[in-house]
């Protein structure tokens, strides 16, 4: 099955809908390709009505929370994908993720939010989805949302 066929799936299961590909919110480009590689500029948790998932993990948003908004900013991603691609076909593999958890200083468990966004992936790409990662804690983030992403992904010319 091919990775937008899967997406499909996915948001039908959930009942999810694929955000609007959000615009830059300054002087950026959503992604930049070099060669084979697309590195993919921070987004955040924007949801198919254009409003943000907002405030801090371990305060008011709990873990589990934290885990939806983190999946949001990967539907968020993959729109700006297909915007950019055409097809999520074109994506071969993950392969670095940051994410960011807008997080109370005590908070410990920013891997299990960010898994909101890696768990998306592995569904939506299989194993190629599954990207080395780096998972941390911001005091803040902008316009309080609680979680921010970005990638590099290796795609087909």
């Amino acid at each position: 099955m091919s990775a937008d066929a899967r997406l499909a799936a996915f948001l039908a299961a959930n009942g999810l809908e694929l955000p609007p590909a959000p615009k830059p919110g300054g002087n950026y480009t959503p992604v930049v390709q070099v060669g084979e590689f697309a590195y993919v500029s921070g987004h955040g948790p924007l949801k198919a009505d254009k409003t943000l998932y907002t405030g801090k993990v371990g305060a008011e948003v709990s873990e589990e929370e934290g885990y939806l908004a983190a999946r949001q900013v990967g539907l968020a991603i993959l729109a700006t994908l297909k915007r950019e691609y055409g097809s999520l076909d074109r994506i071969i593999r993950v392969i670095k993720v940051l994410g960011m958890v807008n997080a109370v200083p005590d908070f410990q468990n920013h891997p299990k939010v960010m898994n909101g966004f890696s768990d998306l992936m592995v569904e939506v790409f299989g194993d190629p989805g599954r990207g080395a990662r780096s998972a941390v804690g911001m005091g803040s983030l902008p316009s309080n949302i609680n979680v921010e992403v970005e990638c590099i992904l290796h795609v087909k010319n």
